[in-house]
């Protein structure tokens, strides 16, 4: 942290997920005065599921305050592929720490100050000049600082007045995801499947698994979770829209409240786990009490940088799940701002190296990202997309670089 007898400049962080507390934490050890607003009046620690986590990862939360030897998560040796009948397809040896988001976020908001750390703060409007920035709230609440970094998601406020033209684009698959518990599944799942970082390849559609903590954070045998993530391809104008519409006829575009998930679309997909699922993957579709679904969109932002204001993490780019990325994108973006901001005594200056050492990052990303998933989208409506559906089909090449830093085709690994 800086030692400096000057006064400390004020960052006003918009967003209080896990993107917003790295910048949080790492501005507050650089020397600023930092708040983090978050629009949800409650804690945000139950949220979210399972998280990859990459050497990046580990670097970027040690400087943000936290102990990555504090039980993190939980590690496995190797990977498999199960065929439809249950036996094993491929394996693959890849050491790697599974962990959840709401473990994440556990050990950044406890490094954080409470204090400083403000619930049910909605954004409405902002604006700046040489001298600062000035954001109000919904409650009617202004706030000044040197700095504004939007950390407030895919719908990000601020992205949407900076980069109206910015617009989530949804790819044409769903991600079913769930967590369920270690002591509920048989012995046959237990010894062929918890162990395993495991993936099943239905024609068009993926199922990725992996063992995390359980409540409490424990890795204890015996009580800890099993997360999974399965694809399924879901046209935008029919199936899509039926399954985001309520039991009252509401239909919620931006992906439906899970309580709110009709029993007919919880039943049919549990069927269609039963249907074309290897035997260990559907017994723990069907275990799952918490069965939701997530539309998956592509974002990417042509800018960074606007003045005093950054966007970070999910705010700038938002890329399908398959890198397993997103949260570790977000620490290094928080670790670039911060390095930047060190570097440059102008904070528009500094945001600019932030922009240029991060904008083609997150571009990169995307585009891997889209590559890995383009066979599971319900329709391929280009060359270029139906050229990636037939490299990233095979057991293989999804083993190999599904939840894995991508590697650009210099040969160098992605900065992301």
């Amino acid at each position: 942290m800086s030692t400096s007898s000057a006064p400390a400049r004020k960052a006003l962080v918009i967003g209080g997920s896990l993107g917003g507390l790295f910048a949080a934490n790492l501005l507050l050890r650089s020397g600023w005065d930092v708040h983090v607003y978050e629009r949800v009046a409650d804690d945000l620690e139950s949220r979210g599921a399972g998280v990859v986590t990459h050497p990046e990862l580990m670097e970027v939360l040690t400087a943000a305050g936290v102990d990555v030897a504090d039980g993190i998560g939980v590690e496995v040796r190797e990977r498999i592929t199960l065929a439809r009948d249950g036996t094993r397809e491929d394996s693959r040896p890849l050491p790697q720490t599974l962990t959840a988001w709401g473990r994440l976020y556990q050990v950044l908001r406890r490094a954080f100050p409470s204090e400083r750390y403000h619930n049910d703060r909605q954004l409405v409007s902002f604006e700046q000049d040489a001298h600062g920035v000035r954001v109000v709230f919904s409650d009617g609440k202004v706030e000044r600082g040197d700095l504004l970094v939007a950390a407030d998601g895919l719908r990000s406020t601020v992205r949407k007045v900076l980069l109206p033209q910015a617009v989530p684009q949804y790819a044409g698959y769903v991600a079913w995801r769930g967590l369920v518990e270690e002591a509920s599944l048989s012995p046959r799942t237990l010894d062929e499947l918890f162990p395993f970082f495991a993936f099943g390849l239905p024609p068009r559609e993926q199922m990725i698994a992996y063992p995390v903590a359980g409540h409490g954070n424990s890795v204890v045998p015996g009580k800890r979770r099993y997360n999974f993530v399965w694809y399924r391809p879901a046209d935008q104008a029919t199936t899509l829209r039926e399954m985001l519409t309520d039991a009252s006829g509401k239909t919620w575009p931006d992906g439906i409240p899970p309580p709110l998930i009709r029993p007919e679309v919880l039943a049919a997909a549990r069927q269609a786990a039963h249907d074309v699922l290897a035997p260990q993957f559907a017994e723990v579709v069907a275990k799952t009490d918490n069965l939701f679904f997530q539309p998956i969109f592509d974002l990417e932002s042509e800018g960074l940088a606007f003045g005093r204001i950054a966007l970070l993490g999910d705010a700038a780019f938002v890329a399908r799940p398959h890198c397993g990325m997103g949260v570790t994108k977000a620490g290094s973006d928080a670790a670039m701002l911060v390095r930047a901001l060190e570097s440059h005594a102008d904070v528009a200056d500094a945001l600019k190296a932030y922009e240029q050492s991060r904008l083609e990052a997150g571009s990169y990303i995307v585009r891997h990202a889209r590559a890995l998933g383009a066979y599971m989208q319900a329709q391929l409506s280009t060359p270029t997309e139906r050229a990636m559906a037939e490299r990233y089909r095979s057991t293989e090449a999804v083993m190999r670089e599904t939840a894995v830093p991508p590697v650009r085709q210099q040969g160098t690994v992605c900065d992301g």
